[in-house]
C-alpha cells in the first residue's frame, strides 16, 4: 500500500466565501479548533490511513500553508521513500495559472511520473472529517474501478451546493451533475441525495489520459466535476464509495467550512461537553505544527463563588490552548488559539480568537471571530449591535462577526 499510492492534496483555493479570513491566507492555512489549520485534518487522514507519500498542491497565498508544512509536517524520512512536498505553480507546461482542480494536476504531471504509484488519490485541503482512505482504496480495487468517488448522503434541500452522484444497485455510478438545480434524491430515500465528497481514487494512467484529453478539449472548465467525471462516467468504470467516518460517532461527521457561519458552526462543535468532533481519539490522532509557549494560565479568580459579572479569570465549555493567559476576565463557550489575552472584566462569549489576539478590560465580545494580529481595545463591545458592527466590521448573513487580521481601532 504504502509504495504504489501516492495522495494529492488541493491546497490552492481562494476561498472567497470565507473573506476576510482568506484575504492573507489561503483557505487549507485557516486556523481551526485553537491549535490546527485546516489542512492538518486531510494530511492527518493521509499518516492514519498509512498514506506517505503525499504532494500539496498550492497557489494562492500559500506563504503561511508552506511554512506550516514545513515546521510541522516534515518528520516523515524521504530516505525510506515517504514525504510530504508542496508543489507551487511552476509554469512547467503553461505561463497560466492553474484554470482548475484537473488543470492543476495536469500542470504538476511530471511529479506524479516521479513518484511511481497504480493509483493517486485526490483530497480537498479544506474538509473537517476522519476517514481511512486505505479502506477506499481496498474497495476500488476489489471492483476494479477506473475511478472511486468518495459519497455521503445529505439532505435534498443542501444537495444544490454539491456534485451529486446517482448509483445503480452495486454503488456504479450513473450519473454525476456539479450543483444542479434540481439534484436527484437517492433512490429510495426521497429526502436525500448522494453528494460527492471531492475525494477521488484514479487509476493513474486513467488519471493521465483523461487529463489529457481534458487538456486538449477547448470547450472544457478543467474541473474534476464539471468536465472529468461526467465524460469518465460515459466509458469507465466509476463507483462511488460510502463514507466511513472514523468519528465513531452516532451521526457522521464531514464539514465544508466554506462559509464564515459554516467554519463558526464548526469550531462551536467542539466546545460541546461531548464534543460532536472527538479531538481527543489517541487512536486517530491529529498533527499539527505547536510552537513552543508556556502552559495556559488563569489568574485573578479571586473567589470560587463569584458571580460571572465579577473580576475572575475563569473559562467554560471551552478550548484554551498553550500561552494564553486568562486575566481576571471570562471565555465561555469559545476556541482560542494560542498565547491569547483576556484581561479583567472582559467577557469572551461564543466566540473564536486568532493567535496572539488581546481583549481589553472590561470588553465584551459575543459570537466573534477576531484574525491575528488585533488588540481589542479596553471597554469595546462587539457583536451585540449588526448596525454598528457593519460600519467597522465583516458581519456574515447569521449575524457573525469578523474582524479582520491587523485591524486598528
Amino acid at each position: 500500500m504504502r509504495t504504489s499510492v501516492l495522495a494529492i492534496v488541493l491546497a490552492g483555493g481562494v476561498g472567497k466565501r470565507l473573506h476576510p479570513l482568506t484575504r492573507d491566507r489561503v483557505k487549507p492555512a485557516v486556523p481551526f479548533g485553537g491549535l490546527y489549520r485546516l489542512i492538518d485534518f486531510a494530511l492527518s487522514n493521509c499518516l492514519n490511513s498509512d498514506i506517505r507519500r503525499i504532494l500539496v498542491i498550492t497557489q494562492y497565498k500559500s506563504l503561511s500553508l508552506e511554512r506550516h508544512i514545513r515546521y510541522g509536517w516534515s518528520f516523515l524520512p524521504y530516505t525510506l521513500g515517504e514525504f510530504i512536498q508542496v508543489l507551487p505553480p511552476q509554469q512547467r507546461v503553461d505561463t497560466q495559472w492553474y484554470q482548475g482542480t484537473a488543470d492543476a494536476i495536469y500542470q504538476n504531471c511530471y511529479s506524479i511520473d516521479q513518484t511511481p504509484s497504480d493509483v493517486v488519490l485526490i483530497l480537498s485541503g479544506d474538509h473537517i472529517y476522519k476517514m481511512n482512505y486505505k479502506k477506499m482504496i481496498n474497495a476500488h480495487r476489489h471492483r476494479g474501478s477506473g475511478v472511486t468517488i468518495g459519497a455521503i448522503p445529505v439532505p435534498l434541500e443542501k444537495a444544490r451546493g454539491f456534485g451529486v452522484i446517482e448509483v445503480d444497485e452495486h454503488d456504479r455510478i450513473t450519473g454525476f451533475e456539479e450543483k444542479p438545480a434540481n439534484p436527484r434524491a437517492i433512490p429510495g430515500s426521497p429526502d436525500t441525495a448522494l453528494a460527492s465528497m471531492g475525494i477521488y481514487v484514479f487509476q493513474t494512467g486513467l488519471l493521465k489520459q483523461a487529463l489529457n484529453e481534458d487538456r486538449h478539449d477547448p470547450g472544457s472548465s478543467h474541473d474534476f466535476g464539471k468536465d472529468i467525471l461526467p465524460k469518465l462516467i460515459m466509458h469507465e468504470r466509476v463507483h462511488a464509495y460510502r463514507f466511513v467516518d472514523e468519528n465513531r460517532k452516532k451521526i457522521y461527521y464531514w464539514r465544508d467550512v466554506g462559509t464564515v457561519d459554516a467554519y463558526w458552526e464548526a469550531n462551536m462543535d467542539l466546545v460541546a461537553v461531548d464534543p460532536v468532533f472527538n479531538l481527543y481519539d489517541r487512536n486517530w490522532p491529529i498533527h499539527t505544527y505547536i510552537k513552543p509557549a508556556p502552559p495556559a494560565k488563569f489568574v485573578f479568580a479571586e473567589l470560587v463563588c463569584e458571580t460571572t459579572e465579577g473580576r475572575a479569570g475563569l473559562s467554560m465549555d471551552s478550548l484554551i490552548t498553550h500561552g494564553d493567559i486568562i486575566a481576571g476576565g471570562q471565555v465561555i463557550n469559545s476556541v482560542l488559539s494560542p498565547n491569547v489575552r483576556v484581561n479583567e472584566h472582559a467577557r469572551v462569549i461564543q466566540s473564536i480568537l486568532f493567535e496572539g489576539v488581546t481583549v481589553g478590560a472590561g470588553s465584551q465580545l459575543y459570537r466573534t471571530i477576531v484574525d491575528k494580529k488585533v488588540d481589542i481595545p479596553p471597554n469595546t463591545r462587539i457583536g451585540f449591535d449588526r448596525a454598528e458592527d457593519e460600519k467597522r466590521f465583516t458581519v456574515s448573513s447569521e449575524g457573525i462577526v469578523v474582524v479582520a487580521r491587523g485591524t486598528e481601532f
